[in-house]
C-alpha cells in the first residue's frame, strides 16, 4: 500500500516531534501493510523564507531517519497550503513529490473564494503538474454544495484520509468519488502515534482491495 499524506519527518512541522516518534510511526505503517510512503510536511509560504530553505530543512530531517526506517521507499513531498499568489512563488514546482509531476495542495479552512480555484489551475497548467487536493472530505462543513461540486469537477486527484470511512457524511462523499471513477489516493495524515496515528487497518476494513489498488497506482501513473 502507498501512503500519500503523512507527517513523519522529525521536527519540521506539527507532525513527528523527534526521530523516535518518526520511526515509531513508520513501524506502525509497516505493520499495517504500507510499503511506500510520501512524506508531506506542511509548507506555508508566509512562514518560510523560500522553497529552497524549506527543502534544505526537509532533507536534513529525512537524513535523520532514512537509514533506520522500516519502510525503505520514501518519497519527499509537501502539503502546500493554497495562499493567494502561491502559484507565483519562485520554485513552487519543486515541491512536487520527488520523481513525479504530482503536487499535494491544501485548501484553506475558510469560506470558498474564486482565487483558490485560480491558484490550483495556475499551478497545474504553468508547471504541467497533476494537482492532488488534500483531504477533500474535510471541507463539507466549510463549502456550499455548489462549491464542493466545483472542487469535485476539477481534474485534480482527490486525496482521501482513511478517517473519512469512520464518518457517515464523509464516507458518503468518498463512495461517490470512487463510484464516479475519479482519481483518488488514500493517506493517513498521521502526525504522531497517539491521537493522530497511522490508521491503515481502518481502511483495510472499510475498502475493498481493488479500490485500495486504484489508489496505489496513482504514484506510478505520475512518475517522471
Amino acid at each position: 500500500m502507498t501512503e500519500y499524506h503523512c507527517h513523519i519527518l522529525p521536527g519540521i512541522d506539527d507532525g513527528a516531534k523527534d526521530v523516535e516518534t518518526s520511526l515509531a510511526m513508520i513501524e506502525m505503517m509497516k505493520a499495517q501493510g504500507v510499503d511506500r510512503i510520501i512524506a508531506t510536511s506542511h509548507f506555508y509560504a508566509h512562514r518560510e523564507k523560500s522553497v529552497a530553505e524549506f527543502m534544505k530543512k526537509r532533507q536534513a530531517a529525512f537524513e535523520k531517519i532514512k537509514d533506520k526506517s522500516a519502510v525503505r521507499e520514501i518519497y519527499l513531498g509537501a502539503e502546500v497550503a493554497i495562499e493567494n499568489g502561491i502559484s507565483e512563488l519562485p520554485n513552487i514546482e519543486k515541491l512536487a513529490v520527488e520523481g513525479t509531476r504530482m503536487i499535494l495542495l491544501e485548501l484553506p479552512y475558510s469560506a470558498y473564494a474564486k482565487w483558490m480555484s485560480e491558484e490550483i489551475y495556475n499551478i497545474g497548467v504553468e508547471f504541467d503538474l497533476k494537482v492532488m487536493l488534500a483531504h477533500v472530505h474535510r471541507y463539507l462543513e466549510y463549502y456550499s454544495k455548489e462549491e464542493m461540486e466545483g472542487i469535485l469537477s476539477t481534474k485534480a486527484v482527490m486525496q482521501i484520509n482513511n478517517e473519512a470511512f469512520a464518518s457517515w457524511k464523509e464516507k458518503k462523499l468518498v463512495k461517490r468519488i470512487i463510484a464516479d471513477g475519479k482519481r483518488f489516493a488514500f493517506g493517513s495524515d498521521a502526525h504522531n502515534i497517539n491521537d493522530r496515528k497511522p490508521n491503515w487497518d481502518l481502511l483495510k476494513k472499510k475498502a475493498k482491495p481493488d479500490v485500495i489498488g486504484l489508489s496505489d497506482e496513482i504514484l506510478d501513473r505520475y512518475k517522471i
